[in-house]
């Protein structure tokens, strides 16, 4: 069932993962999890974007036009989506590395399980000061962290030693990954994709 772990990857880490490594689920379960937890930044984003505004300091809140945060919150959607797959992909293709043989699928819900509180965060925006959010997403990142630390070994069936190493591997490429989104965002910015402010 879609986001049945959700509760459980907070409340019991470790005995959820073996439960997912226990009862695998689907290519297509994996998907849907990752497209419905992908929305829930992207849609926040777009509403404190257009309805409450950004709080970066002093002054009034920075809010866009509703055409020009539609734009970026799909924009977004697509990168966390594709962010989780290429993850998934690496993480797949270092397995073999580290004495492991998993398949895409279950690398795939590696990738969609240790994704979702950093894509939690998201429900941050709805108080969008910028030190909150930043704060929140940290926390977020931390217990994402943690549960790729926990979860490697027991879904790739290797040694906690040989897990360590190869979740430091997943972190590594994943904050590769992150650097890549922004230099991408940075360009299309400058490349007359800006956000577009409402007066």
């Amino acid at each position: 069932m879609i986001l049945n772990h959700l509760w459980g990857l907070y409340a019991h880490p470790k005995d959820e993962w073996h439960e997912i490594d226990e009862h695998h689920e689907s290519f297509r379960n994996s998907l849907s999890h990752i497209l419905i937890v992908a929305l829930v930044p992207s849609v926040c984003a777009y509403y404190s974007a257009v309805h409450i505004g950004w709080s970066i300091g002093v002054g009034e809140p920075i809010r866009l036009t509703a055409e020009s945060a539609m734009l970026l919150s799909i924009a977004m959607y697509i990168a966390l989506v594709a962010g989780v797959f290429a993850l998934a992909y690496l993480a797949h293709w270092m397995g073999h590395t580290f004495g492991s043989d998993p398949t895409y699928t279950k690398a795939l819900e590696l990738a969609a399980y240790t994704s979702t509180p950093l894509f939690m965060v998201g429900l941050a925006a709805f108080y969008p000061h910028l030190w909150f959010v930043m704060m929140v997403g940290l926390a977020g990142l931390a217990y994402s962290i943690y549960l790729l630390y926990v979860g490697v070994p027991i879904l790739m069936h290797i040694t906690p030693e040989q897990g360590f190493i190869y979740a430091s591997s997943v972190v590594t490429v994943g904050l590769v990954l992150l650097v890549c989104v922004l230099a991408a965002t940075a360009i299309l910015w400058g490349s007359g994709f800006a956000p577009v402010f409402t007066s």
